[in-house]
């Protein structure tokens, strides 16, 4: 690689100078990214919208997903829900910091990867654990489709956040992460609201449906309730792959396999 950081190449940045440096920093950057799996679709299902729900709201989901294996390639990703907000709250008030509740989050989105996987496995869908990501393309390529927990493994190295104790990378951040990472064709956030709204349509009445907005468009408003996590906007603002999330209600029928098949059918997020 020549010609991006004068008569340097890359190679001899990275042995000659510190990794923060600027020039290095420039190189890299003009490195072109390559797409792992860019033909897979990312869906987040989340815990609290859809799997505390119990079989009604989750079996028209699995159905759904089972149908669009046939035509996509899947990564599925999910939240941990209310067990892991009830065991946040027991470890906050036992004085346990962000990284232990982190690693007790991620235990409960596991347990949900491993109820839908079980779900799933008649129609030979695996659950794969973070430590067997590196099996991931070998597994959508043979089956189509693979489970994932949405909890990205940061553990005790979760980065703490500016006030209080809960992780703020949890489940939606992370199927983002994989989405990102991967090079993925889309990343779907599967929630129990049909997507963007300026307040928490559950408990105001005159909150409005938001279609479409930017990542500075969302950071300018200051939402008092995001369906989203936050840090997902930041990440997006820096995105090289995933630059556009659509969100979408899982209650509704039909909605996850048209959102799939690029359907504008809940609130999309764009980068710019």
């Amino acid at each position: 690689m020549t010609g991006v950081a004068g008569s340097s190449t890359l190679a001899e940045l990275l042995m000659s100078r510190s990794l923060s440096d600027p020039e290095l920093q420039r190189a890299t950057e003009a490195v072109e990214d390559h797409a792992i799996l860019p033909d897979v679709s990312v869906l987040k299902i989340g815990g609290q919208s859809l799997i505390d729900r119990g079989r009604a709201a989750v079996f028209p989901v699995v159905d759904q997903l089972v149908e669009a294996k046939r035509t996509h390639k899947l990564l599925i990703g999910t939240g941990g829900g209310t067990r892991a907000r009830h065991v946040y709250a027991l470890a906050a008030e036992l004085g346990m910091p962000t990284g232990v509740l982190s690693e007790v989050g991620a235990a409960v989105a596991g347990q949900n990867a491993q109820m839908l996987g079980y779900l799933m496995a008649k129609h030979g869908v695996p659950t794969v654990g973070p430590s067997a990501f590196g099996v991931l393309p070998l597994q959508v390529a043979e089956s189509g489709a693979a489970i994932f927990s949405g909890m990205p493994p940061y553990d005790l190295w979760q980065r703490v956040p500016g006030e209080g104790v809960i992780p703020p990378y949890r489940t939606d951040a992370g199927c983002y992460l994989v989405a990102e990472t991967y090079g993925c064709k889309q990343m779907i956030f599967v929630k129990d609201e049909d997507g963007l709204f300026s307040a928490n349509p559950k408990n105001d009445a005159s909150a409005t449906f938001i279609p479409r907005a930017t990542v500075d468009e969302l950071i300018a408003m200051d939402l008092p309730d995001l369906v989203i996590e936050r840090p997902v906007l930041e990440l997006m603002r820096h995105a090289r792959h995933v630059r556009e999330v659509q969100i979408v209600n899982g209650l509704r029928p039909g909605l996850v396999r048209r959102a799939l098949d690029g359907e504008h059918v809940g609130s999309i997020i764009t980068a710019a």
